[in-house]
């Protein structure tokens, strides 16, 4: 029976050195911190400090985990995870099968697990220009960088392969356009299903 990197992921935890879980523990617990402030004051409003002393830790500590107030917003650690599940899918899919598979595997785990704190964080994001621009620049400096690696190493193609691109930038917009769908939504709609019927429809050639 094959196994997937998100359950060897929930087991992963205990496993860690005491030091790694008490770092992943205290990030998470800055994160909870910080989003609390912000939803109570406003993201402008919370400093570093506030957010420092709410998590009770000192603000030196807090930029050792993170290197700004936006990055607190917009670091997880989802990025390697997807790459171990793109990769753990079956290798007859083709590049749109194989990341809508992942997709799937992703989101419905995140979704059971962190929900309301990942639209917490999106929602931020949308109202609060200098996150906005930010999250931008992360999303496609970061993960449209190792989707269009990923997909290269699956078809063969080298990365800078101009279809390929437009593939990868696509399958981006595509997953954007789904999560913000879902945010204006209040998390209403469901988001695994958003980004599934969104990578289905780039799968069928967006017929209109």
């Amino acid at each position: 029976m094959s196994t997937s990197p998100l359950d060897s992921l929930d087991r992963s935890f205990d496993r860690l050195p005491l030091r790694e879980r008490k770092k992943l523990k205290t990030r998470r617990a800055i994160q909870d911190h910080a989003l609390r402030l912000f939803a109570e004051q406003g993201y402008d409003a919370t400093t570093v400090e506030q957010i420092a002393a709410a998590a009770e830790i000192s603000p030196s500590t807090f930029f050792r985990y993170f290197p700004s107030k936006e990055d607190c917003v917009l670091t997880d650690e989802y990025d390697p995870i997807m790459a171990d599940v793109f990769r753990a899918q079956p290798t007859e899919l083709s590049a749109i099968e194989a990341l809508r598979g992942m997709f799937r595997e992703v989101l419905n785990r995140m979704y059971a697990n962190d929900k309301e704190q990942i639209l917490a964080r999106i929602k931020l994001v949308l109202s609060v220009p200098a996150l906005r621009a930010r999250g931008f620049d992360l999303m496609h400096q970061e993960s449209l960088t190792m989707f269009t690696e990923l997909v290269a190493e699956r078809s063969g193609r080298p990365a800078d392969d101009p279809q390929l691109r437009v593939f990868t930038w696509a399958t981006t917009a595509a997953l954007e356009a789904s999560i913000v769908t879902w945010a204006n939504s209040d998390g209403t709609l469901d988001l695994p299903s958003l980004v599934d019927e969104a990578m289905s429809f780039l799968a069928a050639g967006c017929p209109l």
